[in-house]
């Protein structure tokens, strides 16, 4: 578990400590799992060296090394490495896992994922398991990835810090490595499309980069065979009305960013959430729903309005003077669980707390008390519209074309990434009632740019707001601004590439949706 100091307002990771097996995460945070032999619970540590090197030998365990190296007792779920703590986790445990994630300006890092639906090319059918599966083991042999396997099932690849998984219905994600510079995160793009396409194309598979599945419904979709989508999916419809639409038929693009400290995480917090509804609106991309205009610019978000509202959302605590790391821990703590992963299966928890779990009372495994592993797998079941893990997601956007792919990271990175931006945008969002945040997040999947906001329209703050992203990526000194030109044309036309499709679709697609499919082919 983390250490963690309190000092004044702020939690800091005071101590670096490296175990002999650690791995790298996603975004550079160096991983260790500790053995059972070893396993402890730092929650009663304080930060001082000879209690830190009471646990941990310096020969054994690096501790006093100038490595920048957190300790964190975590993996990616699923999971066997769990930890067999010698006390129960406290909630200061949990917190400290979320403060574990500053890192200084110069170890930032940009992550990027987004999700494709693949397609057959002559029947225009979403893409099967055993269509997939090949596929996968096609990339693993020719492109050197390392084979991600539930039981018998291959679900998803390896390779470095790059990961290729499986949604619930088979949309294809790659979730990005983390990297200095919006031109290796678009060269990262192109490399995985390549070799996606090269494989693909030999099978008669394509892929469409749009928000929402144009043509087929529910029942045409297939289901993946991993057992926390089998949990997510009975029990959805018990909490919102378009769960499964949102498990089996939306795609994204989302950008994941760090920050170095408690106030730095919640500046980029608060911005993130203002401004989230002008990112749905800039890559609106998701009109089409069975064949027909759904009557939406961003169906994918609107989606996320009926989901789960005890796990979705625009978090207004966010904005309450007292909030920082504990108080999203005490809001996650009281979202319903999913699942446990024990034993290579998941366990059926919906309806149960993490607050619960801390107390063994859980009656999926009775008595049982959760690991820092089971704390980062539900945080991961969280989705509102900006999450904190050990990171910030923005998670606002519909997926799109390559290059849409390129400029959803360099709009947050220049907003996010540089401290003058930054902080225009907190003072320009500074009297944004907590009322015209939820109208904004309401209205913009339907009208887009076009939403009325104060006296004018969204696309007037969308103007200056692009205009920040430009000047901090500018700044920033990578030449990067050009990104931007693809959401610049959005911001000057006013149109949204959901309302360009629509045109096209009244237009020379003689009011057919398969046009579609061959307009946003990757």
């Amino acid at each position: 578990m983390a250490l963690v100091s309190k000092a004044g307002p702020s939690y800091c990771i005071r101590n670096d400590i490296t175990h002999s097996r650690t791995r790298q995460n996603a975004f550079g945070v160096v991983e260790a799992t500790i053995t059972k032999e070893k396993s402890v619970s730092f929650s009663s540590l304080s930060c001082n060296n000879s209690n830190i090197a009471r646990f941990f030998p310096q020969e054994i365990h690096g501790f006093g090394s100038k490595r920048r190296n957190s300790l964190i007792v975590a993996a990616s779920p699923p999971t066997e490495d769990a930890v067999i703590a010698a006390e129960p986790l406290t909630k200061e445990d949990l917190v400290g896992y979320l403060a574990s994630g500053c890192k200084p300006k110069e170890n930032w890092r940009i992550g990027t994922e987004h999700e494709k639906f693949g397609f057959e090319f002559k029947t225009l059918r979403p893409m099967k398991y055993d269509q997939i599966a090949e596929l996968l083991n096609g990339i693993s042999e020719r492109f050197d990835w390392e084979k991600v396997m539930e039981g018998d099932y291959i679900i998803g690849l390896k390779q470095g810090k790059q990961s290729i998984s499986l949604e619930p219905g088979g949309q294809f994600e790659l979730s990005g490595a983390p990297l200095e510079t919006l031109h290796q995160t678009c060269a990262e793009v192109n490399s995985h499309l390549y070799q996606v396409k090269a494989v693909a194309e030999e099978m008669g598979i394509g892929f469409l980069g749009i928000g929402f599945q144009p043509k087929w419904g529910i029942k045409d979709i297939p289901i993946m065979p991993k057992g926390r989508y089998e949990i997510m999916r009975n029990y959805m419809p018990k909490v919102g009305s378009l769960g499964l639409d949102m498990m089996f038929r939306t795609c994204t693009v989302q950008v994941n960013l760090d920050f170095d400290s408690e106030a730095d995480m919640i500046r980029k917090f608060r911005a993130g959430l203002a401004l989230q509804p002008i990112a749905t609106a800039l890559f609106a991309n998701s009109p089409f729903t069975e064949g027909k205009p759904n009557g939406y610019l961003s169906m994918r978000s609107q989606i996320w309005t009926d989901t789960d509202k005890n796990r979705t959302g625009m978090l207004p605590f966010v904005f309450d003077d007292s909030f920082g790391f504990e108080q999203y821990v005490e809001y996650a703590l009281d979202v319903p669980m999913y699942f446990v992963y024990r034993k290579k299966k998941y366990i059926d928890c919906t309806g149960m707390t993490f607050r619960d779990f801390m107390a063994g009372k859980l009656p999926c495994i009775p008595g049982e008390l959760p690991t820092l592993n089971d704390w980062e797998n539900h945080l991961t079941t969280i989705f509102p519209e900006v999450r904190l893990k050990r990171y910030l997601e923005m998670r606002g956007a519909d997926g799109g074309p390559w290059r849409r792919l390129c400029a959803l990271p360099a709009f947050w990175v220049g907003l996010l990434y540089d401290e003058v931006s930054l902080q225009n945008v907190l003072d320009m969002t500074a009297d944004w009632t907590p009322e015209e945040r939820q109208m904004l997040r309401n209205k913009v999947p339907k009208m887009g740019l076009k939403t009325p906001f104060r006296d004018g329209y969204l696309r007037h703050v969308a103007e200056d707001v692009l205009k920040l992203a430009k000047d901090g990526l500018e700044r920033r000194g990578y030449k990067e601004s050009g990104f931007l030109n693809e959401v610049a044309e959005v911001v000057r036309t006013g149109v949204t590439p959901a309302e360009k499709l629509l045109e096209l679709y009244h237009g020379k697609w003689g009011q057919s949706v398969d046009p579609v499919f061959e307009e946003l082919l990757y």
